[in-house]
């Protein structure tokens, strides 16, 4: 299978990126098949210098089957070759992470959302209260060991 994805170039901690077509069996730093763009992650997102792609090339691959990956898809929407990907290749990332759990990978319906929202309205004003109660709490734990220190001192007054 080919796909559009970044190869890995430069020295440590200062990376460049070469956007080439390769087979996915392929290593990400070896053998590919044709590069096409490049990408430097340290330079401004405003400098053109960060970003050079061949944008015939890319259209003739894309034509050919070839897959990006998601940091690429995202790289061509950006620069307009391809339609912006909403969420890349994996559709758990529409779903935020607490909800993922309650739900497992299909969205809620919007008439399920609205009580959902509601029933978390009602947890702040509980999580609130919690809040009030733990500084209270925690005010206690802090006396005690002041009213056993008073004691311990109270003795040795006496024996003085």
């Amino acid at each position: 299978m080919l796909k559009l994805r970044l190869s890995r170039g430069g020295t440590k901690k200062r990376p460049v990126y070469k956007l080439v077509v390769a087979d996915s069996r392929f290593a990400r730093d070896g053998r590919f098949i044709e590069k096409v763009g490049f990408f430097n992650p340290l330079l401004p997102k405003e400098k053109k210098e960060r970003i050079g792609l061949e944008a015939e090339r890319i259209k003739y691959w894309l034509g050919q089957g070839a897959q990006p990956t998601t940091r690429v898809a995202r790289i061509l929407g950006e620069n307009e070759l391809m339609p912006m990907p909403a969420n890349g290749n994996n559709p758990q990332k529409a779903v935020p992470k607490k909800d993922r759990k309650k739900e497992g990978s299909e969205e809620a319906p919007k008439a399920e959302a609205a009580p959902a929202a509601e029933a978390k309205k009602e947890e702040a004003p509980k999580a609130e209260a919690k809040k009030e109660e733990a500084p209270k709490a925690e005010a206690k734990k802090e006396e005690a060991p002041k009213a056993e220190a008073k004691k311990e001192e109270a003795p040795k007054e006496e024996k003085k």
